[in-house]
């Protein structure tokens, strides 16, 4: 990497975790330039506009998504081997606490839910792919007989899904010491019901 790009990644990196608690809209050129201690002409040669800043952290976000969630869950034998690592790995990914803000799907699904445009649209597909990833590993799982013939993929994919949203809301705004075991129990319900 040159150093041009460990500049740029690194540039990514806070505003990634920035935007984890002031969200995509807050970002600017300017206050990363201010908190970086960094030129405000340095880092437009980098992004040449906020959009594009933005974009390219929300890209980050779901790269770093793929590499510590769902790569290594593809190591995993198909059916409910990669199902349970699926949702394990996104466990870990939010207990780590890596963005001050949380999760910053979260913050950011909240904030352009209703805002058109190219941050929008790159969100949406981004969460189309995580929830087909999802849905084809509960249909691999179906076909390997780990769970019930008649298993809907996609309604799995929607539990699983809303179990983890309901985990990040106990965890992080209700400060529920118990939303891990919670989401444990609900997840081992999810599986259970998915294979009876």
């Amino acid at each position: 990497m040159s150093k041009g790009d460990d500049t740029r990644h690194a540039v990514l990196r806070h505003a990634l975790d920035l935007s984890s608690r002031i969200g995509l809209e807050g970002l600017s050129i300017g206050r990363l330039a201010d908190e970086m201690k960094m030129s405000k002409s340095g880092l437009f040669g980098h992004f040449k506009s906020k959009e594009v800043l933005q974009l390219q952290t929300l890209e980050l976000c779901a790269g770093e998504f793929l590499d510590d969630v769902v790569r290594p869950a593809f190591r995993e034998d198909e059916g409910e081997p990669r199902v349970r690592k699926l949702f394990e790995n996104w466990v870990e990914w939010t207990r780590d606490n890596r963005y001050s803000g949380g999760c910053p799907f979260v913050q950011f699904s909240f904030e352009l839910d209703d805002r058109p445009g190219p941050l929008l649209d790159e969100l949406q597909r981004q969460q189309h792919g995580w929830i087909g990833i999802l849905a084809e590993a509960a249909r691999r799982a179906v076909s390997c007989g780990h769970f019930k013939a008649d298993v809907d993929p996609d309604q799995f994919a929607h539990e699983f899904q809303a179990l983890m949203l309901g985990y990040l809301h106990a965890s992080r705004l209700m400060r529920d010491k118990n939303a891990e075991s919670r989401v444990q129990q609900s997840f081992e319900t999810l599986i259970r019901n998915a294979k009876e």
